[in-house]
């Protein structure tokens, strides 16, 4: 009797045991990432009154088995389901990471690594991404200047860190022009040109603007030429001190016609037998001049060829002109498609595609600028040019910019971790290393959702791995949930809470015989 009392209490201590576990279970039924528990029995010692024997061939008798009492039961092991998926919580937090397979974050108290489902991260006040609940700081691998990550031994990611929070500057590099120009653009032949406007930057990040004209030399040709005009700094003021060239000198004949005489000047024929007929032009007093500027109201005819259409009436001067800073710029005339821009000559035939915009003066901070031309076409558009100019090349390198800060940060599947800045440009900030164990589930629970590694699990080597490598991912925004089932541990409660029942009613009803025996002498 004294046996079934202590099999009865060694039942009861069992059932409680997983009373115990059950309650942990319920109680974390919303603790992320939480990994529930379940428990086993075994049966205790028992005290043998007899041994087993065997037959004995000689008289016939049979063999015997051992009589054995047992003793009650005991806690087998305690099993946690590890490597079981909790449900997704969506939070639209950047820094709360679910990890989707069975690999573990690396975390660090400053000395010891930890590992963790539990992906509430946030930045502390240094910049470390940290967890929430903790504030050990997440481990991960650095990136270098260049933004590759470099996977060696692990060690806190300072994401927020001073560097991060700004992207350097960087002065333009590369540019294109592109668009239509339109021969019979009217602006195309004025004295002024198409006027366009290249937007660039200097290696401090202060943007400027260079002020180029594209002017017709022969639009029947497919001849342009185009010059810079000046440069501009953000506020629209011209700036004097860049040295900034272009291309070289272009020589071109400048051809103008004028079709009608000013008020109060006439024409007069001076040797009409003679093959040209020659002509004089008078003034209101009836003498001979020579003001050609006056009476066809021409600015400039020092050095020009003038040439008169006694038919027509149309006065051509040809004038040899002279620009600086400008560049030929060539289409095919039958196919209207880019030929090639330089500096050799009116008629180039050239298939140079580039020109390099460069700066000499006193404010070093300007980088040279390869401006590319292969996309301009000369089609008809209706008279309206489209031609204009963009920083960067087609695939938008060598743009330049201005000094971004940080706006944004993200983390990709990978568990790279990307900041974007408010000029446009993004870096890699580093990434986050997960540890993959051989047996999770020997793992040890440390407390705070935090698990330590085993001899049984299996090390971590000081590294970790991408978390890639092994087919499992990270979703940004979204955390793991407890992967407690309810019902299934109520049902569990149920049949413990049966077990216990029974296990009392062995204590009571051994006390019940001993009652009896103690009351025989009465």
């Amino acid at each position: 009797m004294m046996r079934s009392l202590f099999s009865g209490v060694a039942g009861l201590k069992t059932h409680q045991t997983r009373m115990d576990v059950i309650g942990n279970n319920i109680a974390n039924v919303n603790t992320t990432a939480y990994k529930s528990q379940s428990m086993t029995f075994q049966d205790l010692l028992y005290q043998t009154t007899q041994n087993a024997s065997a037959a004995n061939a000689n008289t016939g008798a049979g063999g015997i088995n051992a009589r054995q009492i047992g003793l009650g039961a005991k806690t087998g092991a305690i099993s946690t389901a590890i490597t079981q998926q909790g449900s997704a919580q969506s939070t639209s937090n950047p820094f709360d990471i679910m990890i989707t397979g069975d690999s573990f974050f690396v975390v660090s108290n400053g000395s010891d690594n930890f590992f963790t489902r539990d992906g509430s991260f946030c930045v502390d006040g240094v910049g470390n991404l940290v967890m929430s609940s903790t504030g050990y700081t997440v481990m991960g691998w650095q990136s270098d200047a260049d933004g590759n990550v470099i996977q060696d031994k692990v060690s806190p990611l300072r994401i927020m860190s001073a560097d991060n929070m700004v992207y350097p500057p960087e002065a333009t590099s590369l540019a294109y022009v592109t668009g239509i120009v339109d021969r019979n653009d009217v602006q195309v032949s004025s004295s002024t040109g198409r006027v366009i406007g290249l937007s660039f930057y200097d290696n401090l990040g202060y943007q400027y603007n260079a002020r180029f004209s594209i002017h017709e030399i022969d639009g029947s040709k497919g001849e342009f030429f185009i010059q810079l005009d000046k440069v501009l700094d953000s506020t629209g003021e011209e700036v004097k001190n860049t040295g900034a060239a272009f291309g070289s000198d272009v020589n071109y004949n400048d051809v103008r016609s004028y079709t009608k005489l000013a008020q109060g000047y006439t024409l007069a024929e001076v040797s009409p037998a003679t093959d040209p007929v020659t002509y004089e032009i008078h003034d209101e007093h009836g003498t001979v001049t020579t003001d050609y500027a006056t009476a066809y109201g021409l600015s400039d005819t020092a050095g020009a060829t003038l040439n008169f259409d006694n038919t027509s009436g149309i006065l051509t001067v040809t004038k040899p002109t002279t620009v600086s800073n400008a560049a030929y710029l060539q289409f095919d005339k039958n196919t209207g498609y880019f030929s090639g821009v330089g500096t050799a000559s009116a008629g180039l035939s050239s298939d140079d595609a580039t020109i390099q915009l460069t700066f000499a003066g006193t404010n070093k901070n300007f980088s040279p600028i390869t401006i590319d031309f292969s996309t301009t076409t000369m089609f008809n558009n209706n008279g309206t040019s489209t031609v204009g100019a963009v920083n960067g090349n087609i695939e938008g390198l060598g743009t330049g910019r201005r000094l971004g800060e940080l706006s944004g940060v993200s983390v990709s599947k990978d568990g790279i971790i990307t900041g974007t800045y408010d000029n446009g440009q993004s870096k890699i900030l580093g990434q986050i290393a997960v540890a993959a164990f051989a047996n999770a589930a020997g793992l040890e629970k440390a407390g705070d959702n935090l698990y330590t590694s085993t001899p049984n699990s299996g090390e971590f080597d000081g590294i970790g791995i991408d978390i890639t490598a092994n087919g499992d991912y990270m979703t940004s925004g979204v955390l793991e949930m407890s992967n407690v089932d309810l019902a299934n541990e109520f049902t569990t409660m149920i049949t413990t809470q049966r077990g216990f029942q029974a296990n009392s009613r062995i204590i009571t009803v051994s006390d019940t015989l001993l009652e009896e025996l103690t009351n025989l002498k009465r």
